[in-house]
């Protein structure tokens, strides 16, 4: 196991954005195999392509984006005090936590084929629910995070927590937006 993790750490040194991204390849895609294994009913056959859309969304989006958002945030936050780590976590689940889930809603959208129309529906249906569900997971997730995970392991940190909420990502990603919610916006 130590030879696995120092060959982790040495390509995250080698090649860290890469590395995050394959990372989160893996942490999206264990998310929505389990997804559909356990959470979904057993009457849906299992969908290749939907891993395929959430394991790409977290090599090409998530280790991508987080490589550079939390190394921003890092770089302009220095250190681990109790008001450093509150902030950090503030900025992630007001600002970040948002602009994810419209990230991750809209990548999914474009890469089903849907219309704009459709995006604009999910995001009114489940973009309150993404990110009021992240903050049960998140704050505490990120308040550790950001108080004791040295910054260069943090994406891997935040994978090994996600593969567990991306259960619930997966579930609500592919949630069909009742008629009735689209007619009422």
């Amino acid at each position: 196991m130590s030879g696995i993790w120092a060959r982790y750490n040495a390509m995250l040194e080698a090649q860290p954005l890469l590395t995050k991204a394959l990372t989160s390849l893996v942490g999206f895609t264990a998310g929505d195999v389990l997804a559909q294994a356990f959470v979904e009913g057993d009457d849906k056959p299992y969908d290749v392509m939907r891993t395929i859309r959430l394991g790409s969304f977290g090599f090409l989006v998530h280790g991508t984006t987080g490589h550079y958002f939390y190394g921003f945030l890092d770089s302009k936050m220095p250190g681990t005090k109790p008001v450093t780590v509150a902030s950090k976590v503030f900025i992630d689940q007001t600002i970040w936590n948002p602009i994810f889930g419209l990230m991750f809603f809209g990548y999914l959208n474009v890469m089903e084929g849907k219309s704009l129309k459709e995006y604009q529906d999910k995001i009114q249906a489940d973009l309150k629910t993404a990110v009021m569900g992240s903050w049960a997971v998140w704050v505490p997730a990120h308040t550790i995070n950001f108080a004791f995970i040295p910054p260069s392991q943090r994406l891997l940190y935040i994978n090994s927590i996600q593969i567990g909420y991306n259960v619930f990502l997966s579930f609500l990603g592919n949630k069909k937006v009742p008629e009735d919610e689209t007619k009422e916006l």
